[in-house]
């Protein structure tokens, strides 16, 4: 047992302390212990187990100087759950703790760390997600995965980061497993029936979307059961567009699948983002927070300035989020993306709402950006939203040598960001704002918005 003071949070948010040990010989050696549910500046008291390996976690087991911003967790599930980090942190707290993260990656590039505005949050952080993933266990019970802990299931009670109905409609699922004494999928032997339940819920059509990943198909000995799951999910949730049992018997414990089986309704449910109306299948990327989503797009808009006179590539575009926002501002719009079935939907999108004047490239982002220019020319302004490995430095370089007048980065990843706007330093541009925004209350995860500009 020992009383240590927490640092500092790593990248998963838990806290960080350093002691020194001394061993039989004399020698003092660095201890680095990982204490989950700790806060910057507060004392604790922990056992730690094996002092003789370099790196531990630790569980505290008692809090001797609390942080002033501590408050107690709202989820019954936050000590064992690992879908959120930070509920014991006060939500202004979680903000300033974020803004300073994008300004340490920020200043570690040699950027000044004043371009970076505070962090917007929400009004409400709670509910806010409109998909989530559950889990089944091997005994058929639905939840979260525990905390560093991917063999485990956190039975589901409640989930204070979903949508209220969202929730319902898992528990109502996991009811019916348990009363046709279905069994959850075993990663280890690759034995067993249920997978994961993914529901979807659009905060602005109020349509659902509820998705099984199943091993098998919903027929045979499964199609009285199935059918009762049918009924009972019409009945009670008229809101359930989309009903979906997903065949997936790969190893990867992935949400993909084989085989698809419509079981009611349609195979996509409608949503909507900044008046434009998009298709949502499964395995959609559609931003999970639309509220801040929303102030994501607007954000862009502003810093871009688009004008009808000029033409705009949109790199990493997905199913059109940013680009029919865009197009509509714009001369003519190029989104390039190299899933091919986020292409089909960002066409059928775009044409769903009128838009006329983009052009969807199924490409991946190096060699669609140098078939785009060659064909296009130079663009005006440039807009990527790459995932959170960042666009990559021959990516930015080549971006750096297209010479846009201004560049929009939207990035999911405050490191892998400040690393791929330093690649384009050497091109003549010049960082002018980055304003980070929060779609992931309770979490470590900040998204940013930052504007570059070309230097005449």
């Amino acid at each position: 047992m020992m009383i240590v003071e927490i640092k500092n949070v790593d990248e998963k948010g838990a806290g960080q302390a350093v002691v020194w040990r001394e061993n039989e010989l004399g020698n003092k050696k660095k201890l680095k212990l990982t204490i989950p549910q700790t806060l910057p500046g507060e004392t604790v008291r922990v056992t730690v187990d094996q002092p003789q390996r370099r790196h531990r976690k630790a569980l505290p087991e008692e809090i001797l100087n609390a942080h002033a911003e501590r408050i107690g967790p709202e989820c019954p599930h936050f000590e064992k759950c690992g879908g959120c980090v930070w509920q014991h942190w006060e939500y202004n707290g979680q903000l300033q703790q974020k803004t300073n993260h994008v300004k340490r990656v920020i200043e570690e590039q040699g950027f000044d760390p004043n371009l970076v505005k505070d962090t917007i949050g929400m009004d409400e952080p709670w509910r806010y997600r409109n998909k989530m993933e559950f889990t089944f266990a091997t005994d058929g019970s639905l939840g979260l995965h525990e905390q560093g802990n991917f063999r485990k299931i956190i039975s589901l009670e409640t989930c204070l980061i979903a949508g209220k109905e969202m929730v319902e409609a898992a528990i109502e699922v996991a009811t019916w497993v348990k009363e046709h004494e279905l069994k959850g999928y075993n990663k280890d032997t690759h034995e067993g029936l249920l997978r994961h339940l993914m529901v979807r819920q659009s905060f602005a059509t109020g349509e659902m979307m509820l998705a099984l990943f199943a091993t098998e198909a919903p027929d045979g000995s499964l199609k009285n059961a199935v059918d009762t799951l049918v009924a009972r999910i019409t009945e009670k949730f008229p809101q359930v567009k989309s009903l979906m049992w997903l065949e997936n018997t790969d190893w990867a414990d992935r949400t993909q699948s084989e085989k698809s089986h419509t079981l009611a309704g349609r195979d996509f449910i409608y949503d909507e983002m900044d008046g434009y109306r998009f298709r949502v299948w499964f395995d959609t990327f559609f931003q999970t927070n639309p509220t801040q989503a929303q102030k994501l797009v607007d954000l862009a808009v502003e810093m871009a300035e688009p004008k009808k006179s000029e033409n705009m590539i949109d790199l990493f575009c997905g199913v059109g989020t940013f680009s029919l926002p865009f197009a509509s501002r714009v001369g003519k719009l190029v989104g390039i993306e190299i899933v091919e079935s986020s292409i089909e939907s960002a066409k059928r999108n775009a044409g769903d709402n009128g838009i006329d004047n983009a052009t969807f490239l199924a490409q991946d982002a190096r060699t669609g950006l140098a078939q785009v220019l060659e064909t296009f020319g130079r663009p005006e302004l440039l807009l990527l939203d790459p995932p959170r490995s960042g666009a990559g430095g021959k990516v930015m370089r080549r971006i750096g040598r297209s010479q846009p007048e201004r560049i929009v980065y939207v990035s999911c990843n405050p490191d892998t960001f400040a690393t791929d706007i330093k690649q384009l330093e050497p091109f003549g541009y010049t960082l002018k704002v980055v304003q980070p925004v929060d779609l992931f209350p309770h979490t470590v995860h900040v998204e940013c918005c930052a504007l570059l500009v070309r230097n005449s």
